[in-house]
């Protein structure tokens, strides 16, 4: 962080098709840099890296305000409709050396849907590839993001009795990721407020890990 007047936090989006992985990262950078919409097939194939503007507001230190700025690496899903489970795993990989190779990651955010159930195999198979590509401190490194937040909440669930009725399996990922998540409205654009909500709790997320950073080799 060449600037000592700012703060950059480093994020990486992971999850199945369809989540809304690209959207999230749009909401989280406050931009469109990510195609996201409806498709029978996996929308998103390689990575690509967004970058926010300054967000100014949400960060102090030592008793000076200090310009936010979020990097988002959008990543292909997994399962794919066109790529292996090694093919997304590399990407990945390489990307994240590739783009956060010197500064560090600061969180992974497993992307899901909260209007629809977590299956036993499903989280399986999405928590060992993050420890594939983050390693045996995986846990204190990812937070759960779990979009069409709004679908829940018209279908009257709060974020309280949605979390009594969730499954076992929703229930011990998250607590094996201390319960670092935050439910997410999947609409075109959120707006400022919402979205500085969600920056404020990943701010916290990065604070309570004591601004640790996990990096990448470029091997």
């Amino acid at each position: 962080m060449a600037d000592s007047n700012e703060m950059t936090i480093n994020l990486v989006v992971l999850g199945k098709t369809q989540t809304g992985k690209s959207a999230a990262g749009n909401s989280l950078l406050g931009s469109s840099d990510f195609e996201s919409r409806l498709s029978p097939s996996s929308v998103t194939t390689c990575c690509g890296l967004g970058r926010s503007g300054r967000i100014l507001g949400l960060i102090r230190r030592n008793g000076c305000e200090l310009g936010l700025r979020v990097r988002v690496l959008d990543t292909p899903s997994h399962p794919h409709s066109a790529l292996s489970k090694e093919q997304v795993r590399d990407t990945v990989r390489a990307a994240l050396a590739q783009h956060f190779g010197e500064e560090g990651l600061h969180l992974a955010l497993l992307v899901l849907r909260a209007d629809l159930p977590l299956c036993p195999g499903e989280s399986n198979d999405t928590v060992q590839l993050i420890q594939e590509l983050l390693g045996p401190t995986w846990k204190d490194f990812t937070a759960v993001l779990l979009t069409h937040a709004d679908k829940a909440a018209e279908a009257g669930y709060s974020e309280e009795t949605y979390l009594h009725s969730a499954s076992s399996t929703l229930l011990s990922l998250l607590s094996s990721v201390q319960h670092k998540y935050i439910f997410l409205d999947n609409h075109n654009s959120i707006i400022k407020e919402e979205r500085n909500i969600v920056l404020r709790k990943l701010l916290n997320f990065i604070q309570k890990n004591n601004y640790q950073v996990l990096k990448h080799s470029k091997e």
